[in-house]
């Protein structure tokens, strides 16, 4: 996990629902692929199937208790936050539900707010609690959250950086350069890895791996990858694409558990650019996305519902002859 980032705390869930919620976030914080996760967990002695991590984190049933405590290993948590896991899982698996011993839960972490005296003498009215500076903190992310949303509202109508809109270029046979629209970001890589995860990064730094386009039967396309490190592949999406936020990445092709094909759909009266749609991915009505930050270099691509607006999820195909 990033340094300074806390895990998702599973005792915070109250149903089975809730801990796989807070299950797919802890392994989105460990920023690992199924890949990484399955080398992760082959070091540590462990066995982690790269389909049985997709599995677990697609079924609406809780994993089994000897699968869960490998998979917090492998996402690197320390023993005592894995019992956390564990316990909060057996629970749920005898009573359907989770309650937190109330004293643990209600003891603050500071005197109460307000009137109550801190132990440097202080009235407690000018440090507040932990459940105000939780209100506080909600607070102050919703209000960032509506200035982002605002941002990228402005950033995807008008151009990256003061960068006026392209004309989009349609999809063709051969070597292209996919560029997300109205930016200058590219698709790509982070050389030196080894995840396939593919990134948005400025197209003057793009090129790893090379991409082209093979037109399958249908109006269906193949979107193929050169690495200078691990040869030839495919992008596509994990499991069938029955994870609705799978990761969009590159790897070998022909793997029959992946979505590898796509449709590539105009988007707008006139085009404004082209939606990448899985063919039959087992999310339907699920499109490729930039998802998280889409005015940052390097955010990471994923299978996201389409959206009416097609916010982060339009794209051009220049040619890279």
């Amino acid at each position: 996990m990033t340094p300074g980032e806390h895990a998702p705390d599973p005792r915070e869930a109250r149903s089975p629902a809730e801990f796989l919620v807070r299950l797919q976030a802890l392994k989105d914080r460990s920023g690992l692929t199924y890949r990484e996760l399955s080398a992760r967990a082959e070091a540590n002695g462990d066995v982690l199937p790269r389909s049985t991590v997709a599995n677990m984190l697609s079924r609406p049933t809780l994993p089994r208790e000897e699968l869960l405590a490998v998979f917090v290993r492998a996402c690197g948590l320390a023993p005592a936050e894995g019992e956390d896991w564990l316990t909060v899982r057996k629970e749920l698996a005898a009573r359907g539900t989770y309650e937190p011993d109330p004293e643990a839960e209600e003891t603050p972490a500071t005197p109460a707010w307000p009137g109550a005296e801190n132990p440097d003498g202080k009235a407690g009215r000018d440090r507040p609690g932990p459940r105000i500076r939780r209100g506080l903190v909600a607070a102050v992310a919703l209000g960032g959250l509506v200035l982002a949303g605002a941002s990228v509202v402005a950033f995807l109508k008008n151009g990256h950086a003061g960068h006026p809109p392209r004309t989009p270029t349609a999809p063709a046979a051969g070597d292209v350069r996919i560029r997300v629209t109205g930016t200058e970001f590219c698709l790509g890589e982070r050389r030196g890895t080894r995840t396939g995860q593919i990134h948005q990064l400025p197209c003057a730094a793009a090129g790893v791996p090379r991409y082209s386009l093979a037109e399958l039967d249908g109006g269906r396309w193949r979107i193929v990858s050169d690495h200078p490190d691990f040869g030839p592949g495919c992008s596509g999406i994990p499991s069938g694409g029955r994870i609705p936020d799978a990761a969009y990445e590159d790897s070998e092709c022909g793997d029959p558990t992946r979505v590898e094909s796509f449709a590539l759909e105009a988007y707008g009266t006139p085009v404004e650019g082209y939606r990448i749609v899985p063919v039959d991915s087992a999310t339907p009505g699920s499109c490729v996305t930039v998802v998280g930050d889409r005015t940052a270099a390097w955010a990471r691509l994923a299978q996201a519902p389409c959206a009416p607006d097609a916010a982060g999820q339009l794209f051009d195909f220049d040619r890279d002859d």
